[in-house]
């Protein structure tokens, strides 16, 4: 399975490498979200979400299924902006301002990402104007509890207002912790781009593709980049409804996230993890056999990567997976056995979600090959 980028007549000089605080300020939210991602960071998250005042973490809590589930793609807006140019900009502002420049379907599409993972290929339908998408996004959403819930129907019911609730949220998250986060941060990734951009212009694509992930390959002679992920996939860097370009951004707060933006209509981007921590030791032969045993069927790879990303019901899987609940609830129990999936309820609903814990011990390798 991979995530494949048409790149056939591309010149050089439209493949770039830049930086974006508002795709790092995802990432960094995804962080406090999700610790257990991110074993190296775990200090940063901690003190961080204990300096948070209640107000922001709470506002946080209501809409963080936009970097929890699936790095919404509202967080880089550059790259879908109608007649835009396609490239970053310098500050969080002057990215927000690019997110202020999307179209209601777009922003609306992309904040409601994590309804639409089946057909986020194809584009799907939008929930503004679909009876069907609409009452599924608000159904998904009541699954992950009464504030995400409000959220999506007020998203629905006035776009506008939650334009302004979540410029009006970045601009406090900046002020209470990632300005100084990306002060610190800023001059590594921009060195990293320097050094990936004279790979690119000195040895060519493939040798900077190399350096920027082991996941990512250049073949077709060249007319096409596949970035090996438990996923599928297929993204053009040269619609001339939007423009040529693919643009590559590095990350500090990545690892072990590989991230291929692929939206129809959008231009293609490569939101890539500078370095990674070291993690856990492995756990002992004997769990290991049982887990790996577990672990020795295609469905329950997809089952471990979906459920690794954030909490899941069956019948949320199902539909992401194209199998019927029974057959999800049949692999779901096999992980449970082994240890590799935890429950918790929710109201009616019943949330899988793999332990990361475990499965960082388990292989950096498997680690890093579900949540790339």
């Amino acid at each position: 399975m991979s995530v494949f980028i048409d790149i056939a007549g591309l010149a050089t000089a439209d493949i770039v490498f830049e930086l974006s605080p508002l795709a790092e300020l995802s990432l960094a939210l995804h962080t406090l979200s999700e610790p257990g991602h991110h074993p190296g960071l775990a200090g940063w998250a901690t003190a961080t979400a204990a300096s948070l005042q209640p107000d922001l973490a709470g506002r946080l809590c209501e809409a963080d299924f936009l970097w929890r589930n699936t790095f919404s793609d509202l967080f880089m807006p550059f790259a879908g902006v109608r007649g835009g140019d396609g490239r970053t900009r310098a500050t969080l502002a002057e990215e927000l301002d690019l997110l202020d420049l999307l179209d209601d379907e777009q922003f609306v599409s992309t904040a409601l990402e994590f309804c639409s993972l089946d057909s986020y290929n194809t584009g799907g339908t939008s929930p503004l104007s679909d009876p069907a998408a609409r009452a599924r996004a608000l159904e998904l959403a009541t699954a992950r509890g009464p504030q995400q819930l409000e959220f999506t129907a007020r998203l629905l019911k006035d776009p506008d207002s939650v334009r302004v609730w979540v410029r009006r949220l970045v601009e406090d998250c900046d002020a209470a912790f990632f300005a100084d986060t990306w002060r610190r941060v800023q001059g590594k990734l921009a060195a990293d781009a320097r050094h990936k951009t004279q790979l690119l212009r000195r040895k060519g694509l493939g040798h900077a593709l190399t350096a920027v992930s082991p996941a990512l390959a250049l073949e077709d002679g060249g007319t096409r980049i596949r970035a090996d992920k438990l996923s599928e996939g297929q993204a053009t860097a040269t619609d001339p409804d939007v423009g040529a370009g693919l643009t590559f951004v590095p990350s500090h707060f990545g690892w072990p996230h590989l991230m291929i933006l692929h939206r129809p209509g959008w231009r293609p981007v490569v939101h890539y993890p500078v370095g990674g921590p070291e993690l856990p030791a492995p756990a002992s032969v004997e769990l290991l056999k049982l887990r790996l045993e577990a672990l020795a069927h295609p469905v329950r790879m997809q089952l471990c990567r979906n459920t690794a990303r954030a909490p899941h019901t069956t019948g949320e899987l199902a539909v992401i997976l194209g199998i019927s609940a029974p057959e999800v609830s049949r692999h779901l129990a096999v992980l449970k056995k082994a240890g590799l999936i935890v429950t918790r309820r929710r109201g009616r609903y019943v949330m899988y979600q793999l332990d990361i814990t475990v499965v960082a011990r388990l292989s950096s390798d498997f680690l890093e090959g579900i949540l790339r």
